[in-house]
């Protein structure tokens, strides 16, 4: 059986663009240069579509996003270079789909709640998936570019 249907692709491609509109809007309110607003978004879905694709073929949600945050980063790159633009200008508007946001607000909700337990369990997997997506960032940043001659 097939991991790739047609209402998996479907899918995929609604949550490319929804992922590109979300990042787009960060990248709006970061105020990002108009030139470069198609890019940032470009960079948010294409991060997205291989963490959900990492998911699909089994990856836990830490995984995913180390797997995602990697080549969303050498993209990054690659259009600074090619923009002449900072590589920031990309790589903040383009980890917000990655980002961990509901594991941050039920870590604190159930630590106001006082179910600690719970609290504990989503602080952990919260903090994995941030330090995967700081691993994978200082893993592509940390490659030295080649010199140019001048």
């Amino acid at each position: 059986m097939s991991l790739l249907t047609n209402a998996t692709i479907g899918t995929l491609v609604a949550q490319f663009f929804l992922a590109a509109a979300g990042t787009l809007s960060f990248a709006i309110l970061f105020a990002c240069p108009r030139r470069l607003l198609p890019y940032c978004a470009l960079v948010g879905g294409a991060g997205w579509l291989v963490y959900e694709l990492a998911v699909l073929l089994g990856a836990d949600s830490t995984t995913a996003s180390l797997l995602a945050v990697i080549p969303l980063t050498l993209l990054t790159r690659v259009l600074a270079i090619l923009l002449k633009a900072p590589v920031t200008v990309f790589l903040l508007p383009g980890i917000f789909p990655l980002v961990p946001g509901a594991g941050i607000y039920y870590t604190a909700y159930y630590f106001i709640q006082s179910n600690n337990a719970l609290a504990l369990s989503n602080g952990i997997s919260t903090f994995k998936i941030a330090v995967a997506l700081a691993t994978g960032i200082a893993l592509v940043l940390g490659i030295p570019l080649p010199h140019r001659r001048r």
